[in-house]
């Protein structure tokens, strides 16, 4: 699987970004979709998940209530809607996928669950 990442760049504090993660190489609709960030000098953290087939999503606790994840199985690509954003959402955004396994439903916010990641792209929230 191949996935390529878009959509980042600057926004002020309260705005909106839309990323989108286009995949490639899907054998199957098996698949479990993810998009984690890494800060400067942090740890990568968990943003949010999909199941391609099942459409069950997951957000990590940072984000619920202002971000949304989406997939768009016509168009191959997968959505991480951004709103209400605030500089501590200033990152590196990763999108990845994994086989969709028994356990990437209790574990879908750990980055060994997924085998395939993007290149990331650039958030920064700043005035």
């Amino acid at each position: 699987v191949q996935l390529q990442a878009s959509g980042g760049g600057m926004v002020q504090p309260g705005g909106s970004l839309r990323l989108s993660c286009l995949a490639s190489g899907l054998t199957s609709s098996a698949y479990i979709m993810g998009w984690f960030r890494q800060a400067p000098g942090k740890e990568r953290e968990f943003v949010a998940s999909v199941g391609w087939r099942d459409g069950k999503t997951n957000n990590g606790n940072s984000v619920k209530g202002r971000f949304t994840i989406s997939r768009d199985k016509g168009k191959n690509t997968v959505y991480l809607q951004m709103n209400i954003l605030n500089p501590e959402d200033t990152a590196v955004y990763y999108c990845a996928a994994g086989k969709r396994t028994i356990d990437s439903y209790a574990y879908y916010y750990n980055s060994d669950v997924y085998d395939s990641w993007g290149q990331g792209t650039l958030v920064t929230v700043s005035s």
